[in-house]
């Protein structure tokens, strides 16, 4: 005969064998408030301390129609800043005792869709999303079913949403070049940027056309390393070549800092002054010395929370909206004057 290698739990029932109670004792001792005798808990508590018992919270969701289950929908979680939050988010939800879900999805919205119909068909009691662009649906399948929406670094209408100050930061980038001195200013972006790359970028270009320098812009394929190598090829291929250069993020400018010092053989920040957006621990590395604006995933993160917190306790309250200003880190590729 096999032997039945099957996953098999410790029931409530065992529990309450060992411990010679009833089953609904062994119930109410697990459940927050409930009453029952100290020395029922006692016996209760050592039976499932001896057999390794856990609650099912999964039953348990299931009768109350509610998981405690968070869903956190992103695109490409493993890359740059995005890591970094989806890790801080992770851990705030695990310290308000929820569990987090991660779905690693595209950006089309076939893709979100599918994403969010996965989270409701397991009754998560919300859904951050972390980047693209849900259609209407996505809503409208949220709002039917009561759960809550948190976007980080987007926004919606009606939607709680947490955004970082991208256009008071470009314009700060613009303007501390120019007071350096520096007249030949590029902007480094991506063909497949996210609304927070787009609105550094413009803020960038309105605030550098303002004040008279010359600007260009650039774009790699993505927001990555790669794309930095890309577009620094073509921004140093024109006639007039850039002497300072804003990035969208700290990746893009991690590959126009090496195509920069590597190809070209110029001096950062002599010849070319570079500022970077996300401050990512490779920013502080001594191969970079990155000067950029930093996010802090952990107060993104609890903002992110925040605001789940107040929609859960009022479901009709107006949308919340949190937007965090990042500071400049100044480090050797670019010291302000």
């Amino acid at each position: 005969m096999k032997d039945d290698k099957r996953m098999r739990f410790v029931s409530a029932e065992q529990v309450a064998r060992l411990a010679g109670v009833s089953r609904s004792a062994v119930s109410r001792t697990f459940t927050p408030g409930a009453s029952v005798a100290p020395a029922t808990r006692e016996k209760v508590m050592n039976a499932a301390k001896q057999l390794g018992y856990h609650v099912n919270d999964l039953a348990r969701g299931v009768l109350a129609n509610q998981s405690r289950l968070v869903g956190i929908v992103a695109t490409k979680p493993e890359l740059g800043f995005r890591a970094h939050l989806t890790a801080a988010l992770a851990k705030a939800m695990i310290r308000r005792g929820s569990i987090p879900i991660l779905i690693n999805t595209g950006q089309t919205g076939d893709e979100m869709l599918a994403a969010q119909q996965m989270l409701i068909g397991h009754r998560a009691e919300a859904t951050i999303i972390l980047s693209g662009s849900p259609p209407a649906s996505f809503f409208e399948l949220a709002k039917q079913n009561g759960q809550p929406l948190v976007l980080i670094g987007r926004s919606e209408p009606g939607a709680d949403h947490v955004r970082v100050g991208n256009s008071e930061a470009s314009r700060n980038a613009a303007n501390a070049f120019f007071a350096a001195g520096r007249r030949r200013l590029a902007v480094v972006g991506s063909h497949s940027s996210t609304p927070s790359i787009s609105e550094r970028e413009s803020a960038f270009v309105a605030t550098a056309r303002a004040l008279g320098a010359d600007v260009m812009t650039a774009h790699g394929p993505d927001s990555d390393y790669d794309s930095g190598i890309a577009a620094a090829a073509k921004l140093f291929s024109s006639a007039q070549k850039p002497d300072a250069v804003f990035c969208a993020n700290d990746q893009i400018a991690f590959g126009v800092m090496d195509f920069v010092r590597n190809r070209l053989g110029l001096r950062i920040p002599e010849d070319v002054a570079v500022i970077g957006f996300d401050d990512v621990p490779e920013a502080a590395w001594l191969s970079y010395g990155l000067t950029t604006f930093r996010q802090d995933p952990e107060t993104m993160a609890t903002r992110a929370v925040d605001l789940l917190e107040r929609r859960l306790q009022n479901h009709d309250a107006p949308p919340g909206h949190e937007r965090v200003i990042p500071e400049l880190v100044v480090r050797g590729s670019f010291v302000p004057a």
